[in-house]
């Protein structure tokens, strides 16, 4: 590193970003991997678009239930929330802890593009988990062996592919940190 580069580090040490938008900015400003930089944007689009599925979904919920007194109804309404938190969650979390490792110590490369590949591969693995719990009634006929075989796996099962993606992500952020 040149002492220019050193002194530009350390002036952005220095700024700290305000929340989740300006650790988006911060992240995409600070890190050097292209893959990770993409990846910024794809989070920031599917987080936007699965938050307002979820908020429409919740308007939804809302009025289905709202001549209903508490119990269930409500346990289902927070419910619903909370599956949209651990849906985002894992979007944000490599964004998060990029930013966050660029501002405490010097990040490498590998870093980021492994996150970004763990993160990659959570995507790909809730598109996975929602071709497995398509309910039997919505299930279109199709040729391909590998959605044939996914449809007849039980429901539940559609929760493994996010699961392990989230566990992979967490395994490449203890290897590479």
């Amino acid at each position: 590193m040149t002492d220019a580069t050193t002194a530009d580090r350390g002036e952005e040490a220095q700024q700290t970003y305000n929340g989740l938008p300006g650790a988006f900015l911060y992240a995409v400003r600070t890190s050097e991997s292209w893959l990770f930089k993409g990846y910024v944007v794809l989070a920031l689009l599917l987080s936007l678009a699965i938050g307002l599925v979820f908020v429409f979904g919740l308007v939804s919920i809302l009025a289905q239930t709202s001549s209903v007194r508490g119990g269930t109804f409500t346990f289902s309404r927070s419910f619903f929330l909370f599956v949209g938190v651990l849906v985002v969650a894992p979007l944000l979390a490599p964004v998060l802890l990029v930013a966050r490792r660029h501002r405490r110590s010097a990040s490498s490369v590998t870093y980021d593009r492994g996150l970004a590949l763990s993160a990659l591969l959570f995507v790909a693995s809730l598109y996975v988990g929602l071709v497995v719990s398509v309910p039997p009634q919505l299930q279109e006929p199709t040729g391909s062996a590998v959605v044939a075989t996914l449809y007849g796996l039980p429901q539940i099962a559609g929760l493994v592919p996010p699961l392990v993606a989230v566990g992979v992500m967490y395994a490449v952020h203890r290897l590479l940190r």
